[in-house]
């Protein structure tokens, strides 16, 4: 061991300090948790404070969100590490007064206090925004999934259920076949080979006979899907061709300018379509701005829900969708007709006017549908490259004036989806990086919202002490939660 650095006897006496205080640094980031969780009112996060009376003490609430906030904060979820964290780790020992509760209790405060949980995180959010650090009022919305505590065996469907049946018939046919073969042979193992095969078909048959019951079951599913482990995780795509999880879909809203998550919902529906107008809202209501730039991807376009947020004062920044079935045959789509406004018509690109002719209704939306007079198609020169019916006909919502103004939005700043994606994406990625390849260790909607809402804590908490540092943000929460 010459040349080397050598450590210390390990029959070395030595004088440590005398207090874990001393152990602990004045900049350390589990200061900040037990001044975030001792400046708290726990009673009116929803957390029950009550001592019982009889019986033996339990553990103060207020210990135990310190124990989970620390838990994730440093990429530790699980009930059981935590507990075996407590017994040695120096700066839980000085979170907890050297207190080690066991995994059971750690694990039913998280069950059981999902909606003061829920609120400790809102109130993170609060402070951020006493702090001032939303004031760009701007937000960039995106949603990742996420796999909840099912496997993808345990989750049916109609399609997966034909799936299965159609390969273990088929599985059942070649068996059957190699039974015929064996008995016109006659070999010296057909004996073992025929018993070794009635095995396996009655294996299958018994896993058909599963399929079928799952079959019934499934008809009694409003949505037509059933997850065994996990009944409200579902089977969702992802962004690679073909590939998909069981799990949840996560919405997160995050702040442009500091990168905070700001808002952040889970849900189980597996497309981002209705999700606009909630987040943006929650945004809203978090910020406390009266103004507030939403960024999203064409995942978001729907048009009732730009509107929504137009009329709640939100400017929505989302790139219209590209399907287009006419554009997919070659000819021209609705993008290549010019909508006047002052004449309420459609110019094609022939130089024709289509005119208003009727109006319908469609999932709750008034929709005005315009075309000119079947000569007029029929003469046009264009008339292939256009429409394969009688006359072109464009149809118009009667709020698209709104989709149109956002485009133009869209069109003059061509730079706000290469900030969303600065800005929204790569916490997904952390966030997924911290939770490690399990992601979700609880079950049902209202656990996971649970958990996500711990991990955006978590997530906030270590943001904010990289900007402002520890000494700052522990003055910051004892100034302004004791004004509040």
């Amino acid at each position: 061991m010459k040349r080397f650095i050598e450590g210390e006897s390990r029959s070395q006496l030595s004088l440590l300090p005398e207090c874990l205080e001393d152990y602990i640094g004045p900049d350390n980031p589990v200061r900040v948790v037990d001044a975030f969780v001792e400046a708290l009112d726990l009673a009116e996060m929803g957390f029950d404070t009550s001592a019982a009376a009889t019986g033996r003490p339990g553990y103060h609430p207020g210990l135990l969100l310190k124990l989970y906030i620390y838990g994730y904060l440093n990429r530790i979820q699980s009930s059981r590490r935590l507990e075996r964290g407590a017994g040695r780790n120096v700066e839980l020992m000085w979170l907890t007064g050297r207190l080690c509760p066991d995994f059971k209790t750690i694990a039913d405060f998280r069950r059981d206090n999902g909606k003061g949980i829920r609120n400790v995180c809102r109130r993170f959010v609060a402070l951020c925004r006493q702090l001032d650090l939303f004031s760009e009022a701007a937000v960039a919305v995106d949603g990742s999934k996420f796999k909840a505590v099912n496997n993808r065996d345990k989750n049916f469907t109609p399609h997966k259920l034909a799936q299965r049946m159609k390969q273990i018939d088929e599985s059942i046919e070649r068996y059957l076949q190699e039974l015929d073969t064996a008995d016109r042979t006659q070999s010296s193992d057909a004996g073992r080979r025929g018993q070794h095969i009635q095995e396996k078909l009655g294996k299958l048959r018994q896993q058909m006979e599963y399929l079928r019951q799952m079959e019934e079951q499934l008809k009694l599913q409003p949505d037509e899907q059933l997850s065994l482990t996990d009944p409200d995780a579902r089977s969702m795509a992802t962004s690679g061709r073909g590939t998909g999880m069981v799990g949840y879909n996560v919405q997160a809203s995050v702040d442009t300018k500091h990168h905070l998550i700001v808002a952040h919902e889970v849900t189980n529906e597996g497309h981002d379509r209705r999700q606009l107008s909630n987040m943006a809202l929650k945004s809203m209501d978090a910020t406390g701005t009266e103004q507030l730039d939403v960024l999203a991807d064409r995942g978001y376009f729907k048009g009732p829900e730009i509107l929504k947020c137009v009329e709640a004062g939100i400017t929505p920044w989302v790139p219209k969708t590209m399907t287009s079935d006419n554009k997919a045959k070659g000819l021209f789509d609705k993008r290549d007709f010019i909508y006047i406004e002052a004449d309420d018509e459609y110019r094609c690109p022939a130089g024709e006017r289509l005119i208003y002719r009727y109006s319908s209704s469609e999932d709750g939306m008034k929709i005005d549908h315009y075309f000119a007079s079947s000569l007029t198609c029929r003469q046009c020169a264009q008339k292939a490259q256009c429409t394969t019916g009688k006359e072109r006909r464009v149809r118009r919502w009667e709020h698209e004036g709104v989709l149109d103004a956002m485009q133009h939005r869209m069109n003059i700043t061509p730079g706000k989806m290469k900030q969303r994606r600065c800005t929204v994406e790569h916490v997904f990625g952390t966030l997924k990086f911290w939770m490690g390849s399990a992601h979700f260790l609880m079950r049902r909607l209202k656990n996971v919202k649970t958990e996500m809402s711990l991990h955006v804590l978590g997530y906030n908490l270590r943001r904010v002490i990289n900007l402002l540092g520890a000494d700052e943000l522990i003055a910051a929460i004892r100034r302004c939660m004791a004004a509040t």
